[in-house]
C-alpha cells in the first residue's frame, strides 16, 4: 500500500498554478498543496506515524451487521477516582485522528475532580476502518442506535457523550432517544432547527447578506454559499466525486485540507499558505488523510450527507428536532464555528442546558485545533452534570417513561 501511494504521489500530474493573488478563494491553492504532497512523499515517516496511530488500543466489533472500529482508552491511574465512560464522536472530513491530542487530557486524573474518563472513540460507519452500509438509509439517526449498542456491548449502560460536526448530530439523537443511558451531553455544535428560529435566521441573512445597500463585510449569506459547495455535491452525488478522490492522493489531499483551512478560520482563505499550519502539522493532517486512503473510505464517508437528506430520514429528523433533549447538556461555542445560537434559542431543545461557553479562539475542528480548551470545558461541564444528576436524574427518567406511555 505504501509503495503504491508513493508511486502515485511521485507521478502526480503537473498541478495547475493558481491565479494571481487569489490565495484560497478558488479552493485549494496548488502552491501550498505542492508542499504538502512533497512532504507526504519524501518526509512523512510511515513507520513512525504507524506507531503514533497505534499508541491507543484499537478494536472492532460487529454491531447490527456492521464491523465498527473504535479506540478504547483507559487511565493507568484510577486510584481513588470514579471512572466515567465518555463516548466521543467525530465528523467529516475528520476521523478518530481528531482525538489523539485530547484523549490523554481526558484519561489523566485531575486532583480537583473525583473522577477520570474512560474514552471510547468509534469510527462512524463508512469512515476509516468501520464497514460501510450496503443499502441506503444509514444516517446519523441509525448510527445513534449502533453506537448505543456499541456502548452496551462494552458493558456501559450509562455514559456521557461528546461530539462535533456529524458527531454532534449523532450524540444529540442518542440523548433524545436514550436518556436512560446518556448521563449528559457535551457538544461543540449545538444547534436547534426549530422552524421559527430557522425563519428568523433566514430573514436576517436575507436582510444583512444579499441586499445591495448592506455593507460587503456583513454579507454573510454569500460567504455561506461560497463555503458550502461541497455540501451540495455530497448530499446529492457523493459517489461521483468519490471516484477521483479514491484514485488520487493529490485529489484527496486537495479536497480535505481545504476544509481544514477554512473550517479552522474563514480568514485563512485570504492567505496563500492556507493558514492551517498555525494549528496543525503536516504529520497530523496527513495522518487524517492516511485513514481515508488506507481504508478507501472517502466515498462511503461522504454518503452520510446524502443519507441525511433522504425523504424518510428528513421526516424522522423533523420529529427528533421537535423532541426536547432532557439530559443535562453543555454547549461550547468556538468563534470560527459555522453557526452558533443564543442560550435562549438552545434551551428550546436542550431544556436542561447547564452551560454555554464561548471560547476565545478556535473553529470547527475543536478537539483537533484546541484540545486543551475543549478538554477543560468537558471536565468542568461533566462535573456540573454529575451534581445535576444527583438531584434531578430520577425525575427526568420517570417523566420520559411517562411520555413514552402517553405517545
Amino acid at each position: 500500500m505504501v509503495k503504491d501511494l508513493k508511486y502515485r504521489l511521485k507521478h502526480t500530474r503537473p498541478l495547475i498554478p493558481p491565479l494571481k493573488d487569489v490565495a484560497w478563494n478558488y479552493g485549494t491553492n496548488t502552491d501550498a498543496l505542492r508542499k504538502l504532497l512533497d512532504y507526504w512523499e519524501n518526509k512523512y515517516n510511515f513507520d513512525e506515524r504507524e506507531k503514533y496511530i497505534n499508541q491507543y488500543s484499537h478494536f472492532k466489533t460487529n454491531i447490527q451487521g456492521l464491523d465498527i472500529h473504535f479506540i478504547h482508552a483507559k487511565s493507568n491511574n484510577t486510584e481513588g477516582k470514579r471512572v466515567l465512560p465518555l463516548l466521543i464522536v467525530h465528523g467529516w472530513p475528520g476521523s478518530i485522528m481528531e482525538f489523539y491530542k485530547i484523549i490523554p487530557l481526558l484519561i489523566s486524573p485531575k486532583p480537583e475532580h473525583d473522577f477520570v474518563f474512560e474514552v471510547i472513540a468509534p469510527s462512524l460507519p463508512g469512515f476509516g476502518f468501520s464497514s460501510a452500509a450496503t443499502i441506503p438509509e444509514l444516517s446519523t439517526i441509525q448510527i445513534s442506535v449502533i453506537l448505543k449498542n456499541l456502548m452496551l456491548r462494552l458493558g456501559h449502560n450509562k455514559y456521557y457523550v461528546q461530539g462535533g460536526d456529524w458527531g454532534a448530530f449523532v450524540i444529540h439523537t442518542m440523548s433524545c432517544l436514550y436518556p436512560q443511558h446518556v448521563l449528559g451531553l457535551h457538544s461543540n455544535l449545538c444547534l436547534v432547527f426549530n422552524k421559527w428560529i430557522l425563519m428568523k435566521k433566514t430573514l436576517t441573512l436575507l436582510k444583512k447578506s444579499f441586499l445591495p445597500w448592506e455593507k460587503t463585510k456583513k454579507r454573510i449569506g454569500f460567504s455561506i454559499l461560497g463555503e458550502t459547495g461541497y455540501f451540495h455535491i455530497q448530499a446529492t452525488k457523493p459517489d461521483t466525486v468519490g471516484v477521483g478522490l479514491n484514485d488520487s492522493p493529490a485529489g484527496l489531499a486537495a479536497y480535505i485540507i481545504e476544509k481544514f483551512s477554512t473550517g479552522t478560520n474563514p480568514s485563512y482563505k485570504y492567505r496563500a499558505d492556507g493558514g492551517f499550519l498555525e494549528k496543525y502539522t503536516y504529520d497530523e493532517l496527513i495522518d487524517n488523510l492516511m485513514i481515508y486512503w488506507m481504508s478507501n473510505s472517502i466515498t462511503t464517508a461522504m454518503r452520510i450527507y446524502a443519507e441525511h437528506y433522504t425523504k424518510s430520514n428528513i421526516s424522522l429528523a423533523r420529529i427528533l428536532q421537535s423532541t426536547p433533549i432532557k439530559v443535562p447538556s453543555a454547549c461550547v461555542q468556538f468563534p470560527y464555528e459555522i453557526m452558533t445560537q443564543s442560550p435562549n434559542e438552545l434551551r428550546i431543545r436542550f431544556v436542561n442546558l447547564l452551560r454555554v461557553t464561548k471560547m476565545p479562539r478556535g473553529g470547527h475542528f475543536a478537539a483537533f485545533e484546541e484540545p486543551e480548551l475543549l478538554a477543560n470545558d468537558i471536565w468542568i461541564s461533566i462535573d456540573k452534570m454529575e451534581e445535576w444528576n444527583k438531584k434531578h436524574r430520577e425525575t427526568v427518567i420517570c417523566q420520559q417513561e411517562e411520555d413514552k406511555r402517553n405517545f
